[in-house]
């Protein structure tokens, strides 16, 4: 039973402080009105008291958050409107820790009505209704709990999200939520409120942040490794959401993709910069394995060339993870002939003082792979000038090529610098790089504070195969699939797209002059099979992504938001193509797991040349 108030109530007031780059009022502030919280929230995304105050808001609390920039506390009406677009939750923004309230009590709130956009305007992301700067009541202690919305896969539409109004931009604010059609406004209509998932399977590991996240449809896209996988811009999977917790960070699971939080997990669903909607837990579901393990590919015969690409995650000396992708280089994929390497770091890292040579890092995993029972690989690379290949400042970052001699020969051709381009010319009557290794048009536009691709003349059993290393421009600034405008806007693959015809045209240009010739161009496209800018690189038939070769349920090298993608490719010419022995795997070693040493998964092609 609720308690009875005191005959004299204790008011909390707290005055909240609000990033102007965060936070967007969208009404000048007028007189308070005494409304009930569905009110404030209305049917559209923005509240129709934006800017305004109120009086007498009141709720009972359903959670406390104590850390973040976002402090403050959940209240919900324990009496509903009839309107299922309504929310009945909203967050009250204090700024500092809470003091003063506890779960279960009734309040009465008055402040001000506020939009606040997680990571600014700018980022394209929805906004929370707020009530900042409050003034807070508690009216009694001990109120059940509003019970929790049951999200599943019953309950969320099949449909993501509606089409935004073009004449504002497609953002889709001012739209009237439907939320029985589109899961994004399902999730808006329950922002606040209290929600629970029950025996939800994980689609992505657990980050250093404490989140991860789950599907409340365990069959929508699923693939045998118990992840969700993302095939086309129009299926962005709506049963996704993010859990994090109101615990301590301490007692947050571990949890691998095929992992189950067993039970219920429950509390208020929020939205945030780096996840959209997220359920915030007060109540976590139990851990159950799902026994998902590294993978293992096999090891390439006598008569196959294996090339395998791996992006090793901003590599350098003072590093504690060479032994780990020593193993992986291994054991895992059984010690690939050729190994193009992405995010390599020069020989002091992050250290920001000139140093651009890699000798020293890559000399350290050299070593480390032999003495995890690997070959002695040899290594090539160009240095790039200071600066200028973007990733972490001070670190630049390259592509780099191991091979084992053993079994390859590399083609040295010398000239090749930061700046200096390399060539198609005849020799013999068949294709040759002017510079070997050398890089491909490092001074396009293209290629601007971005990595340049480095190309590279192998031989194997008698036939030369030219190699292309990769690592393309990052997804960093586009819209999430959770963004207020809808389509989200891909921002960052315009650049993509010229990086992509550049490679095409360069081994356009090796093609025309030797139809036959064997070319591999491969490493972190940071883009899917099926975008723009991979079909730029298939243009014509001049390359094709060996990954289609697989089931479309185990095209993925990479987890984001709870979505398994392929940013990492193995793109074919022609010539191997035709042959149709070559093999592809995607050796799932890293992305699917909490205690991952890279956040990308390599992948390997072996081929007859």
């Amino acid at each position: 039973m609720p308690s009875k108030p005191s005959a004299r109530l204790a008011a909390l007031t707290v005055a909240a402080v609000c990033s102007a780059a965060s936070t967007v009022v969208l009404t000048t502030p007028a007189h308070a009105e005494s409304v009930r919280v569905h009110d404030i929230q209305g049917d559209t995304r923005v509240s129709p008291f934006a800017g305004k105050q109120v009086t007498d808001v009141t709720g009972i609390v359903t959670g406390i958050r104590t850390y973040g920039s976002s402090r403050g506390f959940w209240i919900q009406d324990p009496a509903p409107d009839a309107d299922p677009a309504t929310s009945e939750g909203v967050f009250v923004f204090t700024s500092s820790t809470p003091q003063g309230v506890a779960v279960g009590d009734e309040v009465s709130v008055s402040g001000t009505v506020t939009e606040y956009v997680p990571g600014g305007a700018s980022s394209g992301n929805q906004s929370v209704t707020e009530i900042t700067k409050p003034t807070v009541t508690v009216v009694s202690h001990g109120n059940p709990v509003p019970a929790p919305a049951v999200l599943g896969a019953r309950t969320v539409p099949s449909a993501y999200a509606p089409q935004g109004d073009p004449a504002a931009g497609d953002s889709v604010n001012a739209l009237t939520l439907r939320p029985s059609r589109y899961a994004l406004d399902l999730y808006e209509s329950l922002e606040g409120m209290n929600v629970r998932v029950a025996d939800a399977r994980v689609v992505g590991a657990t980050d250093p942040y404490t989140e991860l996240w789950v599907t409340v449809k365990p069959r929508e896209n699923r693939n045998k490794r118990g992840g969700t996988v993302y095939g086309s811009y129009d299926a962005q999977n709506t049963g996704r959401i993010q859990i994090q917790s109101l615990g301590k960070a301490a007692d947050f699971p571990d949890a691998n993709v095929g992992d189950v939080l067993a039970g219920a997990t429950t509390g208020p669903l929020d939205y945030n910069q780096y996840g959209g909607y997220t359920l915030v837990a007060s109540e976590l579901g139990t851990l159950e394995a799902g026994g998902t393990k590294r993978e293992t590919t096999r090891a390439q015969h006598r008569s196959e060339l294996a090339i395998a690409t791996y992006n090793v995650e901003n590599l350098d000396p003072s590093d504690d993870t060479f032994a780990a992708h020593a193993e992986a280089i291994v054991h895992n994929l059984a010690s690939p002939d050729i190994v193009s390497l992405e995010e390599i770091q020069d020989n002091n890292g992050a250290t920001d003082n000139g140093t651009v040579a890699a000798d020293v890092t890559l000399a350290k995993l050299i070593d480390a792979i032999e003495a995890a029972g690997g070959p002695r690989y040899d290594w090539r690379a160009v240095d790039p000038a200071d600066k200028q290949d973007g990733g972490q400042p001070g670190g630049n970052i390259r592509q780099a090529f191991l091979f084992n001699p053993d079994r390859v020969s590399f083609t040295d051709r010398p000239g090749g610098d930061a700046t200096t381009a390399t060539d198609v010319v005849k020799v013999r009557g068949r294709a040759a790089l002017t510079l070997s290794p050398g890089r491909i048009v490092p001074d396009s536009a293209a290629f601007e504070d971005s990595r340049k691709p480095l190309a590279g003349e192998f031989v194997f059993r008698g036939r030369t195969v030219v190699v292309i290393a990769n690592h393309f421009s990052s997804k960093g600034g586009d819209q999430s699939l959770s963004s207020q405008y809808q389509p989200p806007v891909r921002g960052s693959e315009t650049q993509r797209h010229l990086q992509a015809q550049e490679v095409h045209d360069f081994t356009a240009k090796i093609l025309k002059v030797q139809k036959n010739a064997a070319v591999v161009a491969l490493g972190d496209i940071n883009d899917f099979e099926f975008s723009r800018t991979t079909r730029i690189m298939e243009g014509g038939g001049v390359l094709w992504s060996a990954i289609r070769s697989l089931p479309a349920s185990e095209r993925y090298s990479y987890v984001y938001q709870g979505n398994s993608q392929a940013l990492d490719q193995i793109l074919i010419s022609p010539s191997i193509r035709r042959q149709c022995s070559f093999s592809y795997d995607s050796v799932h070693i890293n992305a699917e797991f909490h205690d991952q040493i890279s956040d990308h998964d390599p992948q390997v092609l072996r081929f007859k040349p």
